[in-house]
């Protein structure tokens, strides 16, 4: 194989990999944060999840808001990610490693999607204050439990609430501080 074919693929089996465990991700955060399930969004984030959720759902029960089937998904997605890039980089990886590896890929995917949110958050609330959006509505469900704390800290100056810019700085350095391979991030 061209070196131009495995960069191809590469990048093709990480963002499918990527894309499927951040609907996964999100489904988890919004059962997590009892975000409006009748909303449009709510509503594609399950149907894209059920088919593939639902089933592990019947053997693995939820715990309290918890829901352990699409933690089961999310944690098989993450193993088999890991193993398919490092198949086609042609690394060897140890099993355990690759246990462990799931884990920090799981947390450094939650900390993209959460900094990504907040940004479109941020972004939405500049072009049209005030103005209810569906999407609008389901990133406020998804990040207000953390800006709320962080505006407890860090209050409004002249009206400006900078409480996004913290929390996109302190989940940035989070990302950072995980002993990731560098290949996976």
């Amino acid at each position: 194989m061209s070196s131009n074919f495995d960069n191809a693929l590469f990048f093709l089996v990480s963002t499918l990999f990527k894309l499927g465990m951040w609907v996964v991700i999100l489904r988890i955060a919004l059962q997590l944060v009892r975000a409006d399930f009748y909303n449009p969004v709510s509503q594609l984030i399950w149907r894209l999840t059920q088919p593939v959720v639902g089933p592990v759902a019947r053997v693995i029960p939820r715990y309290q808001r918890w829901d352990l089937a699409s933690l089961a998904v999310l944690y098989v997605l993450a193993l088999l990610y890991i193993q398919a890039v490092f198949a086609i980089l042609s690394y060897r990886i140890a099993f355990l490693h690759t246990l462990w590896l799931a884990v920090l890929v799981g947390l450094s995917l939650t900390l993209m999607l959460m900094t990504f949110s907040i940004f479109v958050q941020a972004i939405l609330s500049w072009l049209g204050p005030g103005v209810n959006n569906r999407a609008g509505s389901v990133l406020w469900s998804l990040n207000e439990p953390l800006l709320s704390r962080l505006r407890r800290v860090i209050p409004p100056i002249s009206g400006i609430d900078l409480s996004p810019l913290a929390a996109i700085l302190l989940l940035q350095v989070l990302y950072y501080l995980l002993p990731l391979h560098p290949v996976l991030r």
